[in-house]
């Protein structure tokens, strides 16, 4: 009966899915004249894909955006070690990941456009790829994509598997919860990122059997290549900042720049050289808030046009992406953005407590929250999460004004980034090859 009823909600899915077609390919057509689509490869996103299958054994790597993309990396890089003999393809959904990842991936790696899931899209792209396994980032669960699938016996894997409060109580309910358990029931291996996680796919019907743990692959901060011209503008940074108090807001959404600007205003009167470096989250966003200093007559220096920071300039804007993780390297203090206001979920931690920051974040951190407690629960000062703008402006002239306390914060934050990150990937790559690799290449 479960099994029925399962099965009549896919089958209304891939109905209204089907017939709603048309009109995202107008979506689509519409988000690429807005610059929000790649311009030429924008049709990739409805299975039509712009390379040729290379002969041979393929595993698919799928990511919605930037954060779970660079997750995946580590694991396709292990996979190349281990097994040279496969192809590997890469799948992104947003431009925005698609232009960074395009550059971390390694050489011989495929790297698409996801396909939206339509049957008519899904079916040409898996009838094109042919991948005879498919390994999907944390809750990137789409019917047409899962049931086409196991359809045609391509074996499936979740790993940092995740399901927000939200979308549980969603799926949990009685019109979701069977076509979420007929999905759930496809996957050979899901990896959840904690206990909570792991009790939340069993309650919506995940088989026991399948789930194992391995550790956040978030933790894992990968070694990249940056151009000689990137290391030059970054040597060139440091030196201009060596003698001065500096601290860094990253990854910050629309809103959050009055907090972090209201805040800059305090600590330039205790610390008139102060610099405080500004990450948007969206590169348009930093553009805009550039414009809006220059307006009001801040000394402000903006990455793209490569200003220098040069006699009153206080504020720097990175509105390029990709760089974060070099740009840590630049200040003693990073304070993670997403996560001053309710509507907002946080940002990962892991890159400013490897880059030995002293780290802050806001009260609204999301699944970040486990993140969080872990690195508290190891060391109480590696994260300092504080309840707003009071307590972040009173946390940064604490750091500022105490040289030794700073100092602890740091070290705190880089020990035990390292305690947590160790071995993750090897874990993975067991769980992968034993339960996916030897079962779907065999």
């Amino acid at each position: 009966m479960a099994a029925t009823k399962s099965k009549a909600v896919y089958n209304v899915y891939r109905a209204l899915s089907h017939g709603l077609s048309p009109l995202l390919y107008l979506h689509l057509h519409w988000r690429k004249l807005r610059g929000l689509e790649h311009p030429l490869r924008w049709t990739e996103r409805l299975g039509r894909p712009s390379l040729p299958r290379p002969p041979g054994q393929l595993l698919w790597f799928h990511a919605v955006s930037l954060g779970e993309g660079m997750a995946a990396i580590p694991v396709i890089k292990q996979c190349i070690q281990r097994r040279p003999d496969l192809t590997i393809l890469m799948t992104t959904t947003t431009s925005s990941a698609f232009e960074v990842i395009e550059k971390r991936l390694p050489t011989g790696v495929i790297h698409q456009f996801a396909p939206v899931d339509t049957p008519s899209a899904m079916d040409s792209f898996l009838g094109h790829w042919k991948p005879n396994a498919i390994v999907i980032m944390e809750s990137e669960l789409w019917p047409n994509l899962i049931m086409g699938a196991s359809e045609k016996g391509i074996t499936l894997a979740l790993l940092n598997a995740r399901v927000s409060t939200k979308s549980f109580k969603r799926w949990s309910g009685p019109l979701l919860l069977p076509l979420v358990s007929l999905m759930l029931s496809k996957f050979s291996l899901i990896v959840p990122l904690s206990n909570m996680q792991a009790i939340h796919f069993q309650l919506l019907h995940a088989p026991p059997f399948v789930i194992n743990f391995s550790g956040d692959l978030k933790y894992v901060v990968e070694e990249f290549d940056i151009s000689e011209g990137e290391i030059r503008s970054i040597e060139d940074l440091k030196v201009h900042l060596a003698h001065r108090k500096v601290w860094m807001a990253s990854s910050i959404h629309k809103g959050e720049e009055e907090v972090i600007l209201g805040i800059h205003k305090v600590l330039m009167q205790q610390y008139p050289d102060v610099l405080t470096i500004i990450v948007p989250r969206h590169p348009q966003h930093g553009k805009e808030i550039a414009q809006q200093l220059w307006k009001e007559g801040h000394g402000v220096a903006l990455r793209s046009r490569h200003d220098k920071l040069v006699g009153d300039t206080n504020l720097y804007v990175v509105d390029t992406l990709g760089e974060l993780k070099h740009l840590y390297g630049l200040t003693p203090v990073a304070v993670i953005g997403g996560s001053f206001f309710p509507t907002l979920s946080g940002h990962n931690i892991s890159e400013a407590a490897a880059a030995g920051c002293a780290v802050l974040t806001g009260p609204y951190v999301g699944h970040f929250s486990r993140m969080v407690l872990e690195m508290q629960r190891l060391n109480p000062l590696s994260v300092l999460q504080v309840s707003g703008k009071i307590e972040l402006e009173d946390a940064l002239k604490k750091l500022f004004s105490d040289a030794k306390i700073l100092e602890a914060h740091r070290t705190a934050a880089k020990q035990v980034y390292h305690s947590l990150s160790t071995g993750i990937v090897g874990k993975v790559w067991s769980l992968l090859d034993f339960q996916i690799l030897q079962r779907a290449l065999s």
